[in-house]
């Protein structure tokens, strides 16, 4: 039987990049603020005052500026867009479109 003549540290190499792949979960993408500007300017604007251009929003609901400003963390801001407070309506947003927004919402704080 012939011995195995690989490259260790190659190897090595390979098997790390191959779990490091198979940690993200399929279809997981980075959180991308344009894609949550068209989200918020859809679902959002009607309410909040979304974008500096924006001309009119409720009173009572906060600016995304003022929400990322006094925003703790993303990860909390997600846990709440995930279950809405009543008076939002429930958008059914996918878990991608909520990083999206989130994303958005933290670069309204700049």
């Amino acid at each position: 039987m012939a011995a195995r003549n690989f490259n260790r540290p190659c190897f090595m190499r390979g098997l790390i990049a191959s779990v490091v792949v198979m940690a993200f979960p399929l279809g997981a993408h980075a959180a991308d603020a344009i894609r949550g500007e068209v989200i918020a300017k859809r679902w959002c604007a009607a309410c909040h005052l979304v974008a500096p251009d924006q001309k009119e929003a409720n009173s009572d609901a906060p600016s995304f500026s003022s929400v990322a400003h006094k925003i703790k963390s993303a990860k909390a801001l997600t846990t709440f867009l995930m279950d809405p407070h009543p008076k939002m309506p429930d958008m059914s947003l996918t878990r991608d479109e909520i990083a999206d927004l989130v994303a958005y919402i933290e670069s309204r704080g700049h």
